[in-house]
């Protein structure tokens, strides 16, 4: 079994056709999940781009494997993974697989992507490397243009400076791209491993649509802003919400800029992914071409999501909202009919998939469980419901998250915790959780959180054993070992 592993960076789910959106072009995306499993309910282990990364090389979660911030903003946690961690692109070649990188690293500062057994350039940062040697080669040796950007948008920080700069318009036609040539190099290496002949695993790690969002004019004029319908957390008063919110959304300076931007950036997003579909179009039509689909299991996911001025924010952050957590998961496997799951899944899941389709152990990716089975149209016993967690981005800020069918409970330690019903107010909007009606459920979901992170041994359940309704317990929570209740 070949692998095509397809990754985009801070993507939205609702700006997929396959997914709802009317307005945003994505046939190729489309395709794909037209004829594979499409999830509903696929999650980020954590919404921020490097822990998420190393989860997925890893299938351990972030509080396991501890790489757990971007070097970029990093404040003080570990940046690489250990030696000898297990991570499933070694095992593959271990296993005979050539393994193939195109695209985005951020998941270690010193550790490229060779030392996980990656054939590929190492293309380094946050955001598209134009600097880098192999794509200024790429533009001269097809006599393109050089990268070159206008019309820059940017709000006001509340000091008084520019704010972070959210999009602008790229002065190349799309063969200079670095997302057409992104796709050029993965096209060319299936060719290489085809001919090879030994079974692969190539990933193309898209940039975008990633902020600030910087494409040609074609893309950048593609929607028009009248069709944007804004997002109803747009309404956000941060009332009764955790204070960081509100600083965050001071931060990305969404109340600085008039509200026909933020329907302008949104439609901006939006192009962007048209891009980014394109080339993916590219890929699968050469993977088509070489006849490999028929013997190819093809993945597309992404990091984590975006705000794109829901809730008057944007990037990502410390707020545990769908519009970061929940994110696109599609899965091919030649010969299963396709589908739409409402599994509980995640990120972390592709880890525990690819070694089981590999004939490998998936015993290693300790905190990853095999989708095979539901891909093939099975209905194994699976947990209704799902964890998440963040440790801090710009400084440390530790949250935990249960998700669940109606409700999500997120705990806070230095703030108000939340509850939200995401049945009644998918938007989010309103924190129930000190509502007095909602106590049975909150005290429900906080035992099972608790009893999760247990079972992890996640240590972020000591916060929670001396603050609140955890139920019984059968171990010592003061960690002293000097109570002699405890010998009794």
């Amino acid at each position: 079994m070949n692998f095509l592993f397809l990754m985009t960076d801070q993507h939205r789910v609702d700006s997929l056709g396959a997914y709802g959106n009317p307005h945003v072009r994505t046939p190729n995306l489309d395709r794909l999940a037209a004829s594979g499993t499409r999830f509903d309910r696929w999650y980020t282990p954590t919404a921020i781009c490097t822990p998420a990364r190393a989860s997925l090389l890893t299938g351990q979660a972030p509080f396991r494997h501890k790489v757990l911030a971007n070097h970029e903003r990093n404040v003080g946690y570990q940046e690489d993974l250990p030696d000898g961690t297990f991570t499933f692109p070694v095992a593959l070649r271990e296993q005979g697989y050539n393994v193939g990188l195109i695209g985005k690293w951020h998941a270690g500062t010193l550790k490229a992507p060779a030392d996980y057994g990656f054939d590929g350039p190492h293309l380094t940062g946050w955001h598209n490397p134009v600097e880098h040697e192999d794509y200024q080669a790429y533009l001269k040796d097809n006599d393109l243009p050089p990268y070159a950007i206008t019309d820059h948008i940017r709000g006001t920080l509340p000091n008084g400076g520019p704010g972070n700069l959210l999009a602008a318009r790229l002065q190349q036609p799309v063969e200079a791209t670095f997302e057409y040539y992104m796709a050029t190099r993965t096209i060319e290496m299936l060719r290489n491993y085809e001919t090879d002949g030994k079974p692969f695993y190539l990933a193309t790690h898209f940039f975008g649509p990633h902020l600030p969002y910087i494409i040609p004019d074609e893309y950048f004029d593609l929607i028009d802003p009248a069709v944007v319908e804004l997002p109803k957390s747009i309404a956000e008063t941060f009332e009764g919400k955790p204070p960081v919110q509100r600083n965050y959304s001071e931060h990305w300076t969404f109340d600085t800029m008039p509200i026909e931007v933020t329907r302008k950036l949104i439609a901006v997003y939006w192009g962007y992914v048209t891009l980014i579909d394109e080339q993916v179009g590219r890929i699968l039509d050469e993977l088509d071409r070489l006849g490999l689909t028929d013997r190819t299991t093809v993945f597309f996911t992404c990091d984590h999501g975006e705000f794109t001025g829901s809730h008057r924010l944007h990037d990502k952050g410390p707020a545990m909202y769908e519009d970061i957590y929940r994110t696109p998961g599609i899965i091919r496997i030649p010969g299963e009919a396709p589908q739409v799951r409402r599994e509980f899944v995640s990120l972390l899941d592709s880890t525990a998939t690819i070694l089981d389709l590999a004939g490998l152990s998936t015993a290693d990716a300790v905190d990853s469980r095999s989708l095979v089975p539901i891909v093939r149209g099975e209905h194994p016993a699976w947990p209704p419901d799902i964890v998440a967690e963040f440790h801090g981005h710009h400084f440390p800020y530790p949250q935990r998250m249960l998700r669940e069918d109606r409700y999500k409970l997120v705990v806070n330690p230095d703030s108000t915790n939340e509850l939200y019903d995401l049945e009644r107010d998918p938007d989010e909007l309103i924190n129930i959780y000190r509502h007095p009606e909602m106590a049975d459920v909150v005290r429900r979901m906080m035992r099972r959180l608790y009893t999760l992170l247990v079972e992890r041994d996640d240590r972020f359940y000591h916060w929670m054993t001396s603050m609140y309704d955890v139920g019984a317990i059968d171990h010592d929570p003061t960690l002293s070992g000097l109570d002699e209740a405890s010998y009794r």
